[in-house]
């Protein structure tokens, strides 16, 4: 953590965490590096209860924002690199291997889905799903929203699951069972 940086007492920093110069990081956030890492940049603002969660299940997926970033209240932000000068707004989910450009708006309730390109300086609007690259734009309502996520492969990069898209069931335990493994490296966790 650099001298400059603040930290509230009531955030919570996991494993390999690295915070610039000036960049606050308030009340109730998380942020959890113990299974790669989470790097915020020089002036980065994360905002209350905003969560970063960085991962190894399907790769190395450290969540990595640039210089100038803001992240919203109640974001949450898992294995994704956001460029320089974003600004993610409350509420905004991020999914793994995905990429911010550098300018980046992503607005209140948006959801940039696992392995999406966001070109700098783009706009998403908000309770928008973004998804692909090159990036669409999806309403939550869409009748394409289904067919597009299922070609993300979410469930496989996020948590490993291989489990056929129609087997719910098995997925959710897949899901579980990756994620009940990579937390119990917390099991052990002492308050510094």
């Amino acid at each position: 953590m650099h001298a400059d940086a603040w930290i509230a007492p009531t955030a919570t920093l996991i494993g390999d965490v690295r915070i610039g110069a000036h960049a606050r990081v308030l009340s109730g956030a998380v942020l959890d590096g113990e299974n790669s890492r989470v790097t915020v940049g020089d002036y980065g603002i994360v905002c209350e209860h905003a969560v970063l969660r960085a991962s190894s299940v399907a790769g190395d997926q450290p969540v990595d924002l640039g210089d100038h970033v803001f992240v919203g209240p109640h974001a949450t932000l898992l294995g994704c690199a956001v460029g320089g000068c974003s600004y993610l707004a409350t509420n905004v989910t991020v999914l793994q291997n995905a990429g911010l450009g550098t300018g980046s708006t992503i607005a209140v309730g948006a959801l940039v889905h696992a392995g999406t390109t966001i070109e700098p300086e783009f706009f998403v609007p908000p309770f928008t799903v973004a998804l692909g690259d090159p990036v669409r734009l999806l309403a939550p309502g869409d009748p394409e929203l289904p067919a597009a996520v299922r070609a993300v492969g979410f469930a496989e990069t996020a948590f490993g699951a291989t489990a056929q898209w129609t087997d719910r069931a098995r997925r959710a335990e897949q899901a579980t069972e990756t994620r009940s493994a990579e937390f119990a490296a917390h099991a052990d966790d002492v308050v510094l």
